[in-house]
């Protein structure tokens, strides 16, 4: 795969020349998002900061609308999708992805893989430059030939892998087209208002993590290849994040947001689940036999044993969040924590011994630099 750096240039260099284009001829200049444009901050920097992305938080608040959440850890925020529909109901607001979402519900039902989908605002530094790739994508009919460039042929490719097929190009637009109205009428502004209430919680989570966990996970990190990106404080998430790694330098991982700096170590519970990942994973595929494949155990083992992975790598490396870790996800998996949080999610996220030792050696593997 090529690495992110690499793409992101082509995305910046592509979009760039687009818009000069479009100023040129006398079209109107799209506003930037506040992240900034893409090649000023698509690429992370290497010190792990936290920071916030409304175009993240707005791709992932339209599947958080549409999709049947019934993972063990939801996908999303218990309630978000109440809750969302609540505000716009006292706030007498219809948008198009109101109109629009028995749609998207079905095409999403009958292709389950558009659920990857998820993490193609990463790639992106703005709504503006995510919306505008996707208007050259469905130009060319989803098809890299159609290109008239090198960069412009890459990014139509990188769209392509997520929607393959007309039916799901089709599917994009009408999703593109339902969230730029529903930020325009409703997000936006439910978007900036928890900013400026969540801002210290903001600040309390780049404190915690910067002076105190960053540096006990930093020999995890480097040894997985995780050296430098950034962490994603995101409003629709519980404790399923989002990571997208393609290069030593260049990783975006997405983690609740807490509601009160009192919950700030949440999010630090959501990057020690995320940053196992690719070790569970690994563990679970040696792991695991061919008729497990076939009943579908491959997944359900990955997830229970990210939950699991992330208390190991906690055990080792911040034991005073062990407890707290434990009691975040029986909660998310609505579960009682009972009066011994760690054996209760030993219960609840069960595994098979071996593939739990082997999780367990792998990441003692890496903290040891093997």
């Amino acid at each position: 795969m090529r690495s992110r750096t690499v793409r992101m240039v082509a995305i910046a260099a592509t979009l760039a020349a687009l818009a000069a284009c479009a100023s040129a001829g006398g079209a109107p200049a799209e506003s930037a998002d506040q992240s900034g444009t893409a090649g000023q901050q698509s690429v992370p920097p290497a010190n792990w900061p936290v920071r916030t992305r409304e175009h993240v938080d707005l791709w992932l608040h339209g599947f958080a609308m549409i999709q049947d959440d019934t993972s063990q850890v939801p996908f999303f925020r218990r309630g978000y999708k109440a809750e969302m529909q609540d505000l716009k109901r006292r706030s007498n607001v219809t948008t198009q992805l109101d109109a629009n979402v028995g749609t998207l519900r079905n095409r999403l039902a009958l292709n389950s893989s558009l659920v990857n989908a998820q993490f193609l605002p990463f790639y992106f530094g703005s709504l503006d430059d995510m919306l505008r790739a996707l208007d050259i994508f469905e130009r060319a009919d989803g098809n890299p030939r159609a290109a008239g460039d090198r960069e412009t042929a890459e990014l139509i490719a990188l769209l392509a892998g997520y929607f393959p097929l007309p039916a799901d190009r089709d599917w994009a637009r009408l999703l593109a087209q339902s969230l730029r109205d529903e930020n325009s009428r409703f997000y936006r502004t439910y978007w900036d208002q928890q900013q400026r209430e969540r801002s210290v919680v903001l600040t309390e989570v780049e404190r915690i993590w910067q002076n105190t966990y960053k540096p006990r996970f930093q020999r995890f990190l480097n040894n997985t290849r995780q050296r430098g990106g950034e962490i994603l404080l995101s409003l629709p998430l519980d404790g399923e994040g989002r990571t997208l790694s393609e290069g030593t330098q260049q990783n975006s991982t997405a983690v609740t947001f807490p509601m009160r700096t009192s919950d700030a170590a949440e999010a630090i519970y959501v990057i020690a689940h995320e940053l196992v990942g690719s070790e569970v994973r690994t563990a679970v595929e040696d792991n695991v036999t061919p008729t497990d494949r076939r009943a579908g155990l491959l997944d359900r083992y990955v997830a229970a044993g990210a939950v699991r992975g992330g208390l190991i790598l906690l055990q080792k490396v911040a034991p005073e969040l062990v407890d707290g870790y434990a009691r975040y996800y029986l909660k998310s998996a609505n579960r009682s924590a009972g009066s011994n949080p760690v054996a209760s999610m030993a219960s609840a996220f069960a595994l098979p011994d071996q593939i739990r030792d082997a999780i367990a050696r792998q990441i003692d593997v890496v903290l040891g630099g093997i």
